[in-house]
């Protein structure tokens, strides 16, 4: 009898084990806790061995197809845990200097990820090196122009000399886009040039003479610390990775590492926050026990701070000539991108509070700026109107029509006349949004952008529209013509007279013309470029 209820108790004890076990391996291979060894297919063996970079998070999470394909792509290099994938160097080497022979330190940047993101992500490494986050010929071609060293507003300059050998037609989009945009580039061709010339250097021996080439200086050394070809400034709020990186890879304001990999001394500055990629709500980020997706809107700060303030204006913060509030020790505000900042107001697509019946919580910049937005199209863009395709009423509306009775174009005001024909909706997503990003049910229909390319996360639900964050919450949108049906504005009398009554404002202003709670200006900003005393500055 005692022999039964031992072998009982022992029976009841493992299944009990095996029960806690079977609901443990879950959490062991999701992005929770992946930064345990039994995250990996093989934890002890190659860069993962000899108490090396032992315990480091894997790059995605262990059961998402990624991650998948880099382990099946590893093994046949001789690497389970696929690290050789992107990193390259020898994971069977018995020293660290052997180890990392040939070793890619920085693997998504622009001058190497044909051979690392590329291998998955072709068409993007294309698009990217053509956009205005590489090339930056935009600001190149206000700067120049400003000063005086160029005349007209085509775009002839930016970082890199380049060219589209594919041609105009974009290589992202629908067709309804790519035809737009082609009537797009017919009347701007300014805006989007075949080739760019590499931004020249002043040429000292002529500089009395034309005093306006020291924009050129100004440009190299102040304006460009930000595209994806370099990794900025390195310094408080400035910290982020090169090529895919400066979006796809998290780093904090203070640029310390703090997953858990023993090789990265905790005190050394300019590193990632932790070993992972960031991308849409289906890819889970945990560091420190809280867990997000999406990619915040500080990272995209680290480069929107300069020129037109955009990322910084969203999140609220205004440069200020001043470091207080002072802090409880009595020191100022340390600064952020170089500045100092006073705190203002958020943008209300930012905001924690929303409308009633809506979460807590606010929106991330790529919910809105979505494929082509950010990563490019292909072509060349010249000025932010060649890439950016959303407009306000894409999502909202007017008080005289739903987003999708607008026609195509409504609202992109740059020489081609809206047709008449309504834009609809589609539940149809472009290649790449169904295979890389998260993809929701399309209820009645995805809403389309002004230039006509799906908007993946933002559907119709009967007469409202539902915008899927990537930050993991749902929204229903203000939708201006329901608002004016059910008369529910904020404030009537405001909202009646300048959309209703002056119908001029809609058609003439943009939305934020009067909805930006605030706007930064820029009155008392100088620029001095010194040549003298052994000067010396970045390039």
């Amino acid at each position: 009898m005692k022999l039964f209820k031992k072998s009982n108790l022992l029976f009841l004890l493992s299944l009990a084990l095996l029960i806690l076990a079977l609901l443990l391996v879950p959490d062991l291979l999701s992005g929770n806790n992946k930064s345990l060894p039994g995250a990996y297919p093989s934890p002890h063996t190659g860069c993962l061995a000899g108490g090396c970079h032992t315990k480091i998070e894997p790059i995605r999470e262990h059961h998402s197809q990624m991650a998948q394909e880099i382990y099946a792509s590893g093994k046949k290099k001789g690497d389970p845990n696929g690290c050789v994938v992107c990193h390259f160097g020898d994971p069977a080497a018995s020293t660290a200097s052997a180890a990392h022979k040939g070793i890619v330190r920085f693997p998504a940047s622009m001058w190497v990820n044909d051979k690392t993101c590329g291998k998955c992500h072709e068409e993007y490494i294309y698009t990217m090196n053509r956009n205005l986050m590489q090339t930056e010929a935009g600001k190149i071609q206000g700067a120049v122009w400003g000063w005086g060293a160029q005349t007209g507003y085509k775009s002839i300059y930016g970082n890199y000399q380049l060219d589209d050998p594919d041609g105009k037609s974009p290589l992202f989009g629908n067709e309804q886009y790519k035809s737009y945009m082609e009537k797009l580039m017919t009347t701007h061709p300014y805006a989007f040039p075949d080739s760019l010339k590499k931004l020249p250097e002043v040429d000292l021996a002529t500089l009395h003479e034309h005093p306006e080439q020291a924009v050129f200086t100004y440009i190299r050394s102040d304006c460009q610390r930000c595209h994806l070809g370099v990794r900025g400034a390195q310094r408080r709020g400035d910290y982020h990775g090169m090529g895919c990186a400066a979006c796809h890879i998290p780093y904090s304001d203070e640029g310390y590492y703090e997953g858990l990999d023993p090789s990265v001394p905790p005190d050394a500055k300019g590193k990632m926050l932790v070993h992972s990629i960031q991308s849409s709500r289906k890819t889970k980020i945990t560091v420190n026990g809280i867990t997000w997706s999406g990619i915040p809107g500080e990272m995209c700060s680290t480069c929107h701070n300069r020129g037109k303030r955009i990322g910084v204006s969203f999140l609220g913060m205004i440069e200020s000539a001043y470091d207080t509030p002072w802090q409880k020790n009595g020191n100022g505000q340390p600064k952020l991108h170089g500045k100092n900042y006073h705190y203002i107001k958020e943008d209300f697509h930012h905001s924690r509070k929303s409308r009633e019946g809506n979460p807590e919580g606010g929106l991330l910049c790529q919910d809105c700026h979505q494929t082509t937005d950010v990563h490019g199209n292909g072509n060349i863009g010249g000025t932010t109107f060649g890439e950016v395709e959303i407009e306000c009423a894409d999502c909202h509306g007017t008080p005289f029509a739903y987003p999708w009775e607008l026609p195509p174009g409504f609202g992109d005001e740059f020489g081609i006349e809206p047709g008449r024909q309504s834009r609809g909706v589609t539940t149809e997503l472009l290649d790449l949004q169904e295979r890389f990003s998260t993809v929701y049910e399309p209820e009645d229909g995805y809403l389309l952008t002004a230039r006509g390319n799906p908007l993946g996360n933002v559907v119709r639900r009967k007469d409202a529209v539902v915008v899927h964050s990537a930050g993991g919450l749902d929204f229903i949108v203000p939708v201006l013509k329901e608002l004016a049906k059910k008369k529910r504005w904020k404030h009537p009398e405001k909202a009646t007279t300048a959309m209703i009554g002056v119908i001029r404002h809609m058609e003439k202003l943009e939305c934020y013309s009067c909805h930006s709670g605030w706007a930064a200006q820029c009155y008392g900003c100088h620029v001095k470029v010194d040549y003298s005393r052994q000067f010396r500055s970045v390039d």
